[in-house]
């Protein structure tokens, strides 16, 4: 029979299923941190967001909440800005929907900010102004094809 070189089986590595949805107390920027938008998700750790200061960063999320928080396009984060790469940053706190609610009541975040829609909608603000999306056609142009 083969030696057991493990700790347990893939109960263990699941993990405990830790309460996350109690309340936690709302956190604040700092110095040297910014709120951001996820515009997406690249993978390896990495998103693209757009900070509220108005610049597009590459965002790499921080190893204690890699495989544990997930992050989605459109979620609110707290990043850690860099001195030496203005470009990058790294992802401190992820917001929960009620969390970002409460920051824009707060008037942390702009007013044009839109939450809670699965993509980053507040950063390019294209409305159509109410044009419909079809065709009509009538019943002899579809004979004549």
């Amino acid at each position: 029979m083969p030696k057991n070189k493990g700790k347990g089986g893939k109960n263990r590595k699941r993990g405990k299923n830790e309460a996350d949805d109690e309340k936690r107390e709302l956190v604040f920027k700092e110095d040297g941190q910014e709120y951001a938008q996820v515009l997406r998700m690249l993978g390896n750790g990495r998103c693209e967001a757009m900070c509220i200061d108005g610049s597009k960063r590459l965002c790499h999320i921080r190893g204690k909440m890699h495989k544990k928080v997930w992050i989605a396009a459109g979620d609110i984060i707290l990043v850690g800005l860099r001195d030496y790469q203005d470009d990058k940053a790294d992802v401190i706190l992820k917001y929960m929907p009620d969390e970002a609610r409460l920051l824009k009541a707060y008037g942390e975040l702009p007013e044009n900010t839109r939450l809670n829609e699965g993509i980053a909608g507040g950063i390019d603000d294209e409305d159509d102004g109410g044009v419909d999306d079809y065709l009509e056609f009538e019943d002899e142009d579809i004979d004549k094809i």
